[in-house]
């Protein structure tokens, strides 16, 4: 008798991953990047209660350790364009919440979304979302053709230098974007916002009080940021569930040496800037 053939064990991550075919159609998307966010800094800050609206969105009150699709911006944001977010910083295969219908794929599982066409921005707009980008770093500015791809994406796009790395209040103008786009959307329509926070990127000296441009950035005016960001990210989460439940992802897509191990900046292959912090959550709609 020819033994039955067994039936392959689902990955622990299948078990843990909402089923993204549900969520799509019905839900609200937003995706954050805080750009060059890292992940030592990221789980520290959580841990020692300094970033507390973070935190108490974070499953668990801690990050997932992660790996990023790339090692400085535009490469990562090409990739996770694609749907290829952060991959667990384990022996995988990792299931991925979003896919492009690509025959092999041994990351799309049942609950992940399958789209057709080249990226999840316009996969989403195929299935009736309005696609917002709210840019932050150069690599969205729009102000020459390098600029203007990854936003060109997106159906609307929105960056100004208020917006950008060498703003102090950069995130607070990001969110009166936010926050306007939001309310100006007809409630029927369903909205995929795509943040890329600027803030943590250098220069973030002016974060921390006592710092100052002579000295430059650091761990810890990198840790500044965070909490500056911190302060304000309850608007944004509150905008994002105030017309229905919104699905949402926040991560780095890299991260960035403060002269470890006598490197500085991204775009290399360390630890610090290939590991990043990630985060996946449903925040229920406001009464």
């Amino acid at each position: 008798m020819t033994p039955p053939t067994p039936r392959p064990v689902p990955h622990p991550d299948v078990l843990d991953m909402p089923d993204m075919n549900e969520v799509v159609g019905r839900d609200d998307l937003l995706l954050v990047t805080l750009d060059t966010l890292r992940y030592d800094v990221a789980a520290e800050l959580a841990a020692a209660g300094r970033i507390p609206h973070l935190a108490r969105r974070l499953p668990g009150g801690v990050w997932e350790k992660r790996h990023a699709p790339g090692s400085f911006t535009y490469a990562s944001h090409q990739a996770m364009f694609a749907g290829f977010l952060p991959t667990p910083a384990a022996p995988g295969p990792h299931p991925r919440l979003f896919a492009a219908r690509f025959a092999g794929s041994e990351t799309t599982a049942g609950r992940t979304y399958v789209f057709d066409t080249p990226d999840l921005v316009s996969g989403l707009a195929a299935a009736g979302y309005r696609t917002v980008c709210i840019g932050g770093v150069g690599f969205f500015n729009k102000q020459g053709a390098l600029g203007g791809v990854l936003p060109g994406m997106f159906q609307e796009s929105h960056w100004e230098p208020e917006f950008g790395v060498a703003s102090p209040t950069s995130f607070e103008a990001q969110l009166a974007r936010a926050e306007r786009i939001v309310s100006e959307l007809p409630v029927g329509r369903r909205l995929f916002l795509f943040l890329n926070i600027s803030a943590l990127h250098q220069p973030n000296w002016f974060h921390l009080h006592g710092a100052s441009r002579e000295a430059g950035d650091t761990r810890a005016t990198h840790a500044a940021a965070l909490e500056y960001v911190d302060r304000h990210i309850g608007r944004l989460f509150a905008a994002m569930s105030s017309r229905r439940r919104c699905f949402a992802v926040v991560c780095s897509d890299h991260g960035t040496a403060y002269g470890d191990d006598g490197y500085t900046g991204h775009r290399l292959g360390h630890e610090a800037v290939w590991t990043v912090p990630y985060a996946h959550f449903f925040l229920e709609p406001s009464v």
